[in-house]
């Protein structure tokens, strides 16, 4: 496509894939601009869905979206690649190579070039540097994150199952009382009612313990104070345990350590207290960041340091 801007879109999560969509068909289906989307996988599953992956109650294979179906369908572009590198005077980008599972190479590292770049490339979860946490904690960061710990689930009750061993104990801990805290403990809850209608009755549901750890003075802070209220109440009486005003210390593999010298139990450990800007972004190609790392831009969304450069989203 001669002689059109090319509009690199970097992140494909809920601002970049809606922002791809909606160029592809205003500019790109009309010849006007040439939109490529770029992202490390190659389909997406919005972020605040990942509790429920998590706890088993969604199929992410019947709701993910398929980043080149979207792409073939609304006149844009996909690339995929996570990228690494950014430079401002070639107006390139590079990504780094792609591996299959038994390291052979799918694609070596390359650069795309750009007229307008949009960086939508969200946030990571922020552990505040607490000891342990990277160690003995999941992240639902991501899909695979998110399968990892309801594998983890599973693999409690499968071990149970093998020895015999009927009433078993599960004490799963989440830190952070944010919406994605809050509705995991609530699916949680739901999935160890339904596991033991499923003949995994070793573990009933009235012996999985759920602790919900809060630093702040209440749950869901971001909400009205009725709406944190009668949330705390109801997780209350579904039988999760609610502790707020407790600040994490450490977490160990035999649990959380507070700032009151307990240790809380837990088999499984879920960090969801906090998100960041990815590391990598601080400063990247000499843009302007704040203390946490994100770009900052002006009220049309451009980057402090370069008009052609865009940032949207968490980032």
């Amino acid at each position: 496509m001669a002689n059109v801007p090319h509009i690199l879109i970097v992140g494909g999560g809920a601002g970049g894939i809606v922002l791809a969509t909606l160029l592809g068909r205003a500019l790109g289906r009309r010849g006007k601009a040439h939109i490529t989307l770029v992202d490390a996988a190659l389909t997406h599953i919005w972020k605040p869905l990942l509790h429920e992956v998590a706890a088993g109650s969604l199929n992410p294979y019947e709701d993910e979206l398929n980043y080149f179906a979207q792409a073939h369908r609304n006149g844009f572009s996909f690339q995929p690649g996570r990228m690494i590198g950014l430079d401002r005077d070639a107006r390139t980008i590079r990504l780094d190579a792609m591996h299959d599972e038994r390291g052979a190479t799918v694609f070596d590292s390359r650069e795309i070039p750009w007229d307008y770049l949009v960086l939508a490339v969200g946030s990571t979860t922020n552990d505040f540097g607490t000891a342990g946490a990277h160690d003995h904690c999941i992240f639902l960061d991501s899909r695979a994150e998110a399968e990892r710990f309801h594998r983890a689930l599973l693999n409690c009750y499968y071990h149970a199952k093998a020895l015999g061993d009927t009433g078993a104990r599960l004490d799963i801990a989440i830190i952070g009382a944010g919406a994605t805290g809050v509705e995991l403990s609530a699916e949680l809850h739901d999935a160890a009612r339904a596991l033991s209608r499923y003949g995994l009755e070793e573990i009933r549901a009235s012996d999985v313990h759920i602790t919900l750890i809060e630093a702040g003075p209440r749950i869901l802070a971001a909400l009205p104070e009725d709406v944190s209220e009668a949330a705390h109440r109801h997780l209350e009486q579904m039988g999760v345990r609610v502790r707020v005003d407790e600040r994490v210390t450490a977490i160990t593999d035999a649990g959380v350590e507070t700032a009151r010298g307990e240790l809380i139990p837990a088999h499984l450990r879920v960090w969801a207290a906090g998100i960041k800007a990815p590391d990598w972004l601080a400063g990247v190609a000499g843009l302007e960041s704040d203390r946490g790392g994100a770009l900052v831009v002006d009220p049309w969304l451009r980057t402090t340091r370069d008009s052609r450069i865009f940032a949207l989203g968490d980032c």
